[in-house]
């Protein structure tokens, strides 16, 4: 299949945790003008509890749904208590050559007694070439409940079954599969193999945009959520979020090493530890001047298994002084360390779309603007981001910024009438201040109340 650069052009959600209605859009969009290799980058602003940390948790289920894993249980907690059901909306730009197709994939989640489940599935395409761009056309629309054909239209469907009979039976097969697992019907293992052949009459372009949705979901698309920080936070684990791209493989996840005490590593994890900290070495003395991490191996020794392997430790290397192990080390330099190689892979890759929820966990503030920065005019990929720490705002252009408000039917906005002279974090303080927005981006919050109450609760403390 030939190679093609899939980036997210928007996002929209409702019924997720308190977002009732809910749309990001990235700058390319915004700008009405598509972005192929050069960095777009989105942050989202808002106050505690606004619905900025919906939108990280939003696409790290929908990445799990688009590599045909079964929705989690937990994800019932997400949808919205007075709601029985959730609607997701993910907007694709997928480039080849001169040819740009704009992807729309919808899910509909049905909550009920028997936990979450996919009730409605449709993926649609429109296709810009030339200068010359088609009407939205629906490639299919897969119900649950529906009888009948497995999915629509019947032109589709007739396309996979066309050429082999057998595949009728085969896709009824896979729906059930996809009921059972609580996965993606479109997306699923079994269905997807179906899909991913070879058809004449049409289904071929079908086939390659389901595929290179499900390479973008499981190669390139990255979500680091705040229990990355937690763990973080608590000292026991560096979970380091990582890709690594070899001509033989390729791999992408969290390697998640213990802080508390050296770990036992086979010889290929091992390898791969050695490759991720070569790579972080790369940049991280840049960052944090005179610093790079290190591999302290403490000799051979057997794994829980058995297996031969290295006990070793990561170590903080900086110059004229010992290595000292890792957890010795700020949070935000740790927190660094922890995202730093996916930082790498989206900034040389167009593909990579990285989204981390509260970036400035633990940053600088001036390094964290630097950073943007430089991402924003050099990179190529995608990195979408939520945070408390206004720097941002002042290194970015107003369209990569996005403000949650007060208002759950409409959770996301731009700041309005905003001129290239402006300072974007004046802007906002002035809107929470004063208003003059289409709608209220903070609720507010009386200062003689809270002290009457911190009062209150004082005097009950004494009288205990």
């Amino acid at each position: 299949m030939e190679e093609k650069i899939v980036r997210l052009a928007s996002l929209e959600i409702s019924n997720i945790k308190n977002v009732k209605n809910g749309r990001i859009v990235m700058p390319g969009v915004l700008n009405k003008s598509p972005i192929r290799n050069t960095a777009e980058v989105l942050g989202i602003y808002g106050q505690n509890g606004s619905g900025k940390t919906a939108v990280i948790d939003t696409l790290f289920y929908l990445q799990k749904i688009m590599t045909g894993d079964s929705i989690a249980e937990e994800f019932e907690e997400y949808i919205d208590a007075n709601s029985s059901y959730a609607e997701i909306t993910a907007a694709f730009h997928v480039f080849r050559e001169h040819v740009l197709y704009e992807v729309s994939y919808r899910i509909l989640l049905d909550k009920n007694e028997k936990g979450v489940q996919i009730q409605r599935e449709t993926l649609s395409y429109a296709k810009t070439e030339k200068g010359e761009r088609t009407n939205k056309t629906t490639l299919m629309d897969y119900q649950r409940d529906k009888s009948g054909a497995v999915f629509a239209p019947k032109k589709r469907y007739d396309e996979v079954v066309k050429e082999n009979k057998e595949n009728s039976t085969d896709l009824i097969v896979a729906k059930k599969i996809a009921e059972k697992s609580k996965c993606s019907y479109i997306f699923g293992e079994s269905s997807r193999e179906i899909f991913l052949r070879e058809y004449a009459n049409g289904f071929q372009k079908c086939a390659e945009l389901i595929g290179a949705l499900f390479l973008f979901a499981l190669k390139d698309l990255f979500v680091i959520c705040n229990t990355h920080s937690g763990v973080i936070s608590a000292n026991f684990i560096l979970p380091v979020a990582f890709k690594i791209e070899q001509k033989k493989f390729g791999l992408k996840g969290d390697f998640a090493i213990p802080m508390t005490h050296p770990v036992v590593l086979e010889k290929n994890k091992k390898e791969l530890l050695t490759m991720i900290v070569e790579q972080i070495n790369t940049v991280l003395y840049t960052i944090i001047p005179g610093m790079k991490i290190g591999v302290k191996e403490y000799g051979s020794q057997l794994t829980d298994e058995g297996k031969g392997g290295d006990k070793l430790e990561l170590v903080s290397i900086r110059d004229n002084t010992p290595p000292i192990p890792i957890r010795m080390e700020s949070e935000g330099i740790i927190k660094i360390i922890s995202i730093l190689n996916v930082l790498i892979q989206a900034f040389a890759n167009p593909s990579i779309c990285l989204a981390i929820d509260e970036l400035d966990a633990g940053v600088f503030e001036y390094m964290l603007g630097e950073l943007l920065d430089i991402f924003n005019r050099n990179a190529k990929g995608q990195l979408i981001f939520t945070s408390h720490n206004l720097r941002a705002l002042e290194m970015l252009e107003k369209e990569s910024i996005m403000f949650s408000t007060a208002n759950p039917e409409k959770r996301y906005i731009h700041m309005k009438n905003i001129k290239a002279t402006n300072n974007l974090r004046d802007v906002y303080l002035r809107g929470i201040t004063l208003g003059g927005q289409d709608e209220v981006i903070y609720e507010a919050t009386d200062s003689l109340k809270i002290a009457r109450a911190f009062r209150k609760a004082g005097r009950s403390l004494r009288d205990e």
